[in-house]
């Protein structure tokens, strides 16, 4: 009974995902309990309620009309998120960190709205556009890293402010006058509009959640697929585990690392696609700081795990929480929703560091198993030639 147990304890410890789901949950647990803190600390008296109020998010509305219609929003959100973390999972996986998605995802979302906005394009022919900039954008990186070794960081921070400033400048052109924000697709029935296929009856009518939820699962289960079950996928994990290795195995390390951040590129720019194509945002032309959605993305990987399948329910996490927050208004001063949603999504950076802290420990138990080379010498095969001399003397 007692070497079941071991068997079922070592068995649960070797499950690469079940140690990311308890440290990410681990992380989940601290991050609420200091939030939690914090509340008390500045507001006593509705502490528990603007706990609750944060983890119930769409709950928290009056009628069963309007809960459907805010779980749909945040659904609404949740999709590029998926898209972002992905972005930033797959150039993780070639050991590069993509702080660039950002840029990408703005590139990304001057490229579909200026196919909506100028020529009037169908929404696949403005996610078309999104996917080559964005790909572009993020080959740009990918080049400077493999022939010049540019830290990816350093050229990707870069490029996001050079692509903020790019796009505001692009759509000052279709806002109306006096306004900063550009046309409301809706509002101009535009062709380039994600259609929703009948999805918003079962949000409350909500006419903006649209395929671009489920087509961002089915993306996600893509990506899976090809990192771990194709010749690429292991030729980009093999990348990133040792270049110099990989460059001896014969894969082409610079490539893979060039097509690896154009793939991270074009999911970024799929990302930003799906959430201004379906009418839920406008672009603010006279935004000074990148839009958020890109950083988000990293925290979401994380938190996933690093798995394509994780990051659906991480990214879902992380904004319900963010969409918890805005309910504290009149509660708390309305940075305290921001605060709480930081101060989870910093502790996501300590996923993998709980998931190595747990695989060092199963390394330490296995070792303790180990037979001791003094107390329990090995005695070494006879040679051969002994063997057949043994033999023949039988």
């Amino acid at each position: 009974m007692e070497n079941n147990n071991k068997r079922i304890r070592k068995s649960i410890w070797d499950n690469d995902g079940l140690r990311s789901f308890i440290a990410a949950l681990a992380c989940i647990l601290i991050g609420l309990l200091i939030g939690y803190i914090v509340l008390l600390i500045i507001n006593p008296d509705n502490a528990n309620e603007g706990i609750m109020k944060i983890l119930k998010n769409f709950m928290n509305k009056n009628s069963e009309k309007l809960r459907l219609k805010s779980f749909g929003n945040t659904l609404i959100n949740t999709a590029p998120l998926i898209l972002c973390s992905l972005s930033i999972l797959f150039a993780y996986k070639t050991g590069l960190f993509n702080i660039g998605a950002a840029g990408q995802y703005v590139i990304g979302a001057g490229a579909a709205l200026y196919c909506a906005y100028q020529f009037s394009a169908k929404w696949y022919i403005c996610i078309l556009a999104a996917i080559v900039a964005s790909a572009i954008w993020g080959a740009i990186s990918g080049t400077l890293k493999s022939y010049l070794n540019v830290n990816e960081v350093i050229s990707g921070i870069m490029l996001n402010w050079i692509s903020l400033y790019t796009v505001n400048a692009l759509m000052k052109n279709y806002i109306r006058v006096g306004e900063k924000d550009t046309l409301d697709l809706f509002s101009v029935k535009s062709p380039a509009l994600i259609p929703n296929l009948g999805l918003g009856k079962f949000f409350g009518n909500n006419e903006r959640v649209t395929i671009a939820i489920p087509l961002a699962i089915i993306i996600a289960i893509i990506i899976w697929i090809v990192l771990d079950k194709t010749r690429f996928g292991y030729e980009i994990r093999a990348t990133g585990l040792n270049k110099n290795a990989a460059r001896y195995a014969g894969m082409r390390e610079k490539r893979n690392i060039i097509l690896t951040m154009m793939i991270a590129g074009a999911l970024a720019g799929i990302a930003a696609s799906f959430l201004f194509l379906s009418g839920f945002k406008t672009w603010d032309t006279n935004q000074s700081s990148v839009p958020a959605m890109g950083f988000n993305g990293i925290a979401a990987a994380f938190l996933g795990g690093l798995n394509p399948i994780g990051v659906i329910f991480s990214s879902y996490f992380i904004q319900h929480i963010t969409d918890g927050g805005s309910s504290l208004t009149g509660l708390y001063p309305t940075q305290i929703s921001d605060m709480i949603s930081a101060i989870i999504i910093f502790l996501c950076g300590f996923v993998l560091y709980m998931k190595l802290k747990m695989s060092v420990k199963k390394g330490t138990r296995g070792n303790r198993n180990a037979p001791d080379p003094i107390k329990d010498p090995v005695t070494p095969p006879a040679p051969a030639a002994e063997e057949e001399k043994k033999g023949g003397e039988a």
